[in-house]
């Protein structure tokens, strides 16, 4: 996968994941609607830092989605925050794709971006995975 390849689907996965956040917010509860709203932020920065990378590399930013199709219901509380922690996981994936594609200092921003999503994703879940950015590509669990 070539760098350009890495950071459009970066793009696209940030911008689901400012949609699914909205969806997030409207459903969290109050004792971690500021957690949400500062995840939230944090994607949307990342996703302008992504549109300019991908200019840089010679691309065409993606458009976001007038919506997404999102992994399962969010009726309540609980799927909201299943939700924002299946976004991390999601996010974090396409980040380690383009820490092996890239160089200089896409790659560390790259890196860290992984780093944001694997840390929030563990406070989401309450626990950690042990290789982030990875998890959704091993096989499921019986």
């Amino acid at each position: 996968m070539s760098a350009l390849d890495a950071a459009q689907a970066a793009l696209a996965a940030e911008h689901a994941a400012v949609y699914g956040y909205g969806v997030v917010g409207g459903r969290i509860g109050p004792e971690r609607r500021a957690e949400a709203a500062a995840a939230h932020d944090g994607h949307r920065a990342r996703r302008d830092v992504l549109r300019r990378a991908v200019r840089d590399l010679g691309g065409e930013p993606p458009a976001a989605a007038a919506a997404y199709e999102l992994p399962f219901p969010v009726p309540d509380t609980a799927a909201a925050v299943r939700l924002a922690a299946v976004l991390e996981d999601r996010v974090a994936g396409v980040y380690s794709d383009l820490v092996r594609a890239a160089r200089g200092p896409l790659r560390r921003d790259a890196a860290a971006a992984l780093r944001e999503a694997a840390v929030r994703a563990a406070r989401w879940r309450g626990g950690d995975v042990t290789f982030p950015g990875l998890a959704e590509r091993a096989p499921a669990r019986p």
